[in-house]
């Protein structure tokens, strides 16, 4: 058995007009992420979502799960982009290039100067970087990239380019790594190999290609969000299209044709 959930659309300044047609027609509207909801709404743990992005995203951090619950939020937030369609050019900024001083981050926020002091690092598709509670961090524009995260409405904005929204610095700062951040799970995705990807703390995320390997389903577990990444891709013999996403409990009754691909995500 599977449950279908519904995607909620969002349109957004840096979102994009040419949203590739599987996941809708929108006419000329500005697409910038398209969301999967779990019917568990906010206490479900993970939530998956699609970027589209016409121009850079604000500068922004999230607080770990010990920071987020002293604030009042459930959890803290961690997250993992795979980039799946890169303009030329394309940037993923990532941390910090050198290490510096929680004072000097806050007025380089407020001049912008903190644009400079991003690690933008070249992105092309296949890429896949997590980032760390207090990693200071942007997308790019020119990107189609598919987002698993814990699920949480907290995000800490540090600067965002002019657009009338509200910065969070003093929240921000207190919980940021200001330097350099590399992490061991950031790698290049070979789409045609199975794979895990992020092996916990806080979610588990695998990679599925065809032939699918068993041995990596039989560790999957609990409540299990299937979503494919291709054409090809079903689940107890129901299609599941690229542009859907689907909630079941038995990673076995996943199916995937010859040159397919999806990942499979759950709760740690």
């Amino acid at each position: 058995m599977l449950t279908r959930l519904p995607t909620l659309v969002v349109e957004k300044p840096w979102g994009r007009t040419d949203i590739p047609s599987d996941f809708g027609d929108f006419g000329d509207r500005r697409i910038g992420e398209i969301w999967f909801a779990n019917p568990d709404g906010d206490d479900a743990p993970i939530m998956v979502k699609f970027l589209f992005t016409s121009e850079r995203l604000s500068i922004q951090v999230h607080p770990d799960d010990q920071a987020a619950q002293a604030a009042g939020f459930p959890r803290g937030k961690e997250e993992c982009w795979l980039v799946l369609n890169a303009d030329e050019g394309a940037e993923l900024g990532v941390g910090l290039t050198a290490e510096t001083t929680r004072g000097k981050l806050y007025d380089a926020a407020l001049d912008g100067s903190i644009v400079d002091m991003i690690d933008w690092r070249q992105a092309a598709v296949n890429d896949f970087v997590y980032n760390r509670a207090g990693t200071i961090h942007a997308i790019g524009g020119g990107l189609t990239v598919v987002e698993v995260q814990q699920n949480v409405d907290c995000t800490y904005r540090l600067y965002d380019y002019g657009r009338p929204r509200e910065l969070h610095l003093d929240a921000g700062l207190k919980v940021s790594t200001p330097g350099p951040v590399h992490d061991p799970r950031d790698t290049v995705v070979d789409p045609e190999t199975s794979r895990m990807l992020v092996d916990g703390p806080h979610f588990y995320l695998a990679q599925l290609a065809s032939p699918i390997d068993t041995a990596l389903l039989g560790r999957a577990s609990g409540e299990l969000t299937f979503v494919p990444l291709s054409a090809g891709c079903s689940v107890a013999g129901e299609t599941v299209a690229l542009g859907e996403a689907v909630l079941l409990t038995y990673a076995a009754q996943i199916e995937l044709g010859n040159g397919a691909r999806a990942l499979l995500t759950w709760p740690a």
